[in-house]
Order: structure tokens, then sequence, then C-alpha cells
């Protein structure tokens, strides 16, 4: 997917890992900073961001909506990903802003390609497809085990969804996956333990999104 020349280049940012992460907190830290640093930023998350994407949520993690087989899972989050990244991210990174999504194509391989076992690659190229090839400028991982993310998801009254509900093998499956992906891409990829303090985790995601936007905006 290509862009119109904007003054100031927009960037793409996209945290991953297993449920329970903190990936909710993170991005909520960085959209504060980037913020009160006078950015333009748009957040957003997956499955969702425009209103088909949060009926298709619905549909694909909510509990009671039937049987959902893996090839019908993996083409609902595609699905709920290209009118995401149509009428939220390209718009908003042309526009020159930052966009900061929870959850992006990599949760399709880790989650479907992985723990649902229908490939890793065929999952990546129905989502490549999807968004026309459009992919983060940064994927912030933060790496929790299946234990310590059910531990934190189900803390309280909290209730676990129809994907957070699987054992913890479909949870150790898809954070190999993850970690696997982050091997092969380290360009891309910024990857954090996340039983770290939330403070020391902020600091650390922050110093690499100045960073980008140092070397893509050649803001100091």
């Amino acid at each position: 997917m290509t862009f119109p020349s904007a003054a100031k280049p927009g960037l793409f940012i996209a945290f991953e890992g297993g449920d329970g992460a903190g990936k909710s907190t993170q991005a909520a830290l960085l959209t504060q900073s980037l913020t009160d640093a006078g950015h333009s930023v748009v957040r957003t998350r997956e499955p969702g961001g425009t209103p088909v994407g949060e009926k298709l949520r619905s549909l694909v993690l909510d509990h009671g909506q039937g049987e959902i087989d893996a090839r019908c899972e993996a083409l609902i989050f595609a699905a709920a990903r290209a009118a995401h990244t149509v009428q939220v991210i390209a718009p908003a990174v042309a526009r020159g802003e930052i966009v900061i999504s929870d959850r992006y194509i990599d949760s399709s391989i880790a989650y479907q390609g992985a723990g649902r076992g229908l490939g890793t690659s065929e999952v990546q190229q129905i989502n490549e497809w999807a968004t026309e090839n459009l992919w983060p400028d940064l994927t912030v991982l933060l790496d929790v085990t299946p234990l310590d993310g059910r531990n934190r998801r189900t803390a309280g009254a909290a209730a676990e969804d129809r994907l957070e509900s699987e054992p913890d093998d479909f949870h150790a499956d898809i954070r190999h996956a993850f970690l696997d992906l982050a091997a092969a891409h380290p360009e891309r990829y910024l990857v954090l333990h996340a039983g770290l303090p939330i403070a020391e985790l902020a600091s650390a995601i922050n110093t690499a999104v100045q960073t980008l936007l140092a070397n893509t905006r050649g803001t100091p």
C-alpha cells in the first residue's frame, strides 16, 4: 500500500503478545506520552476499530455465537482487518498521524496460523492481501507465559473470552509463534518481558518510538 507524501510522514505501531500481556495498558501510556508531546495519535484495536469490525469482534470473541471453525475464524479476523486498514489505519498514516493498534496481522499468524494449526504462511498471505501488504513500522511484543497471562486476565471478576479460555497449550503455541516472528523480523520488533514493571516497559517503548521518530521525521 502506498501513501501520498505528507509534511511529516505518519507512523504505524502495533502492540502484540498473548492475552494478559498488558498491551492495552502500554498502548494507552504511549498514546498519552505522544499526545502530551504534541503528536496527533490515533489509538485503535483489533478486531474492531470500525463499526463492522466491532460487530465482527463480538461474533468471533463472545461465547454463545455457535460453532466457528478455524478457517471461518481466520477469515473473520482478516475481514475485520481489511476494513480497519482501509477505513482507519491507512488514512491516518497518510495524514501524517501516528497510529497505535492493539494487535494486527501477527496476531492472526500466531492465533490462527499456529494456535489453530492453519499454517503461518497461509494465514500471512490472506492478511497481506486483506491489508494490501501494510505492515507496522514498529511492533512491540510483550512476551508473557501462558500461566502468567491467565493469572493476569482472570484476576478479580474478569471473564475470559472465547480465545482466552483456550487451554494453556494453545497459548504456548501462540507465544512461540510470536517469538519466531520477532526472531525472523528483528528490524521491526521490540521484544520486552511482560513481567517487568509497567513504568519500565513504558520507558523502553517510548525510547524506541522516539528513535523511530528521529529516523523518519528528523525530530530529536
